[in-house]
């Protein structure tokens, strides 16, 4: 049996070339002998992901026709009714062992399933983040248990089933080395992390593609090897290019708000590893629709956390509003936080590394107004200063950020709600305003220095 495995396929989906490759790659490998595995994140977030509440993914999932699927956090996006909906219409068997509504699976989905094929009997788990209902208050109402005394369970009944081997389909992030070193499973097919991942702990398979729809992982259950597709040597699949063509000029989202001379680009390094300018252009908004709306003193700081900005092609030449929506595409609001100093060094020290999510040396949060110095050998917050003048603890400051970190507790915990001053507006108007009235112009100018790495 051979496993092709896709997770996290986000704005893919305002790729029609790329969504396409992924489909005719899934196409061509798939086969009697084979089941395509989705560990979620694959209904979104992106442009037509927002626009449809997560719908455009049925033209995909009609165009691969996969096997199997689990959640991941933004499959919760649009709420637990639409979720729901879209499962519905989906032809592929939706899993989730540790994710239930009133007692019953969410959504209809199964906790496991078992799958025979040359005599050989297959038990598939689904397990998704339980952080998910922390920021995603369409998620609230959903229990999202423990996975690795979920996955125990399941794994004896499956065994107990005559499995001969278990796959779990997980949208956990980096909990996928515990769940590894726990239970008693053969292959971890994961997601969530943005990053391609082929390791083994504890005598287990772990496998991740990295996100946007760029590589399928095939897991041949055999010989435990794995081979790597990337997209761009597939042949595409054509009508489902025109479908999302189609799709994207009936957003209306294609209004000029401003132009580039320099491409900005936006991959994971410039997500993830530091200062970058793309990342200033989204601080920077946050901190000037805030100074406007609100005032300039006391100081106010921008911040955007680093898994807020979603990867794909650079900011170039006229950018649309499309573009902006296409880099936070979420319908959550810019808000202002007002905080002491001391607590502000705190959310300072907490962009090295929010609750384990994401690599050991990704570095979680962009800024404006401010200039940081962090060791990671002492694992400290060297210098922070707001504005050319070093943090004072017993002083009040503003930041402004997006409104999920003020209702997550696995990123900024020191930010919440008893925070909140305001809120003012969609992210992405916010950096379509700042685009039209400033321009997008962003500097690196050395506001995150890291040493130790």
């Amino acid at each position: 049996m051979r496993l092709l495995h896709y997770p996290d396929v986000e704005n893919a989906h305002d790729d029609p070339e790329r969504i396409a490759s992924l489909a005719g790659l899934l196409t061509d490998l798939d086969g009697p002998h084979a089941l395509v595995c989705g560990t979620g994140d694959n209904t979104g977030p992106g442009v037509l992901p927002l626009v449809t509440r997560g719908g455009v993914a049925l033209e995909f999932f009609a165009a691969v026709d996969p096997d199997l699927s689990t959640f991941g956090n933004h499959d919760f996006d649009f709420g637990l009714d639409r979720t729901a909906d879209l499962v519905a219409r989906s032809p592929q068997q939706w899993l989730s062992a540790n994710v239930r509504v009133d007692g019953a699976p969410v959504a209809g989905a199964e906790p496991w399933t078992v799958r025979a094929i040359d005599g050989e009997r297959v038990g598939f788990v689904g397990l998704t983040d339980p952080t998910t209902p922390s920021g995603n208050e369409d998620a609230a109402r959903i229990e999202f248990t423990d996975p690795v005394a979920a996955a125990t369970r399941a794994v004896d009944a499956l065994r107990a089933r005559g499995a001969d081997v278990v796959v779990v389909l997980s949208h956990l992030g980096r909990a996928d080395d515990r769940l590894a070193a726990a239970t008693d499973v053969d292959v971890i097919l994961g997601g969530h992390v943005h990053s391609e991942r082929v390791e083994r702990v504890a005598d287990t398979l772990l496998t991740r593609p990295g996100a946007g729809g760029h590589v399928v992982l095939e897991v041949d259950l055999a010989t435990r090897s794995v081979t790597r597709h990337p997209v761009e040597a597939a042949a595409t699949d054509d009508a489902l290019a025109d479908r999302y063509r189609t799709r994207l000029a009936e957003t209306d989202l294609d209004i000029v708000v401003g132009r580039v001379a320099e491409p900005i680009r936006r991959t994971g390094r410039e997500a993830f590893r530091g200062e970058s300018r793309v990342g200033n252009f989204v601080a920077d908004a946050y901190r000037w629709r805030a100074e406007r709306e609100l005032g300039a003193d006391p100081p106010v700081v921008g911040l955007q956390n680093s898994g807020g900005i979603r990867t794909g092609p650079p900011l170039s030449g006229e950018v649309t509003l499309a573009d902006l929506v296409s880099l936070v595409p979420f319908r959550e609001s810019m808000a202002v936080a007002e905080l002491p100093g001391r607590d502000l060094r705190s959310v300072f020290r907490e962009a090295a590394d929010p609750a384990g999510f994401g690599e050991s040396e990704w570095w979680h949060a962009h800024v404006s107004g401010a200039e940081l110095v962090y060791d990671h050998a002492d694992d400290a917050l060297v210098a922070a200063s707001v504005h050319g003048a070093p943090v004072n603890d017993a002083a009040t400051y503003r930041v402004a950020t997006s409104e999920f970190l003020l209702g997550t507790d696995t990123e900024f915990p020191t930010l919440t709600e008893r925070a909140a001053l305001a809120r003012i507006d969609v992210q992405y108007e916010v950096l379509a305003d700042y685009a039209r009235a400033v321009g997008i112009d962003p500097a690196i100018e050395g506001r995150i220095t890291r040493r130790g790495l």
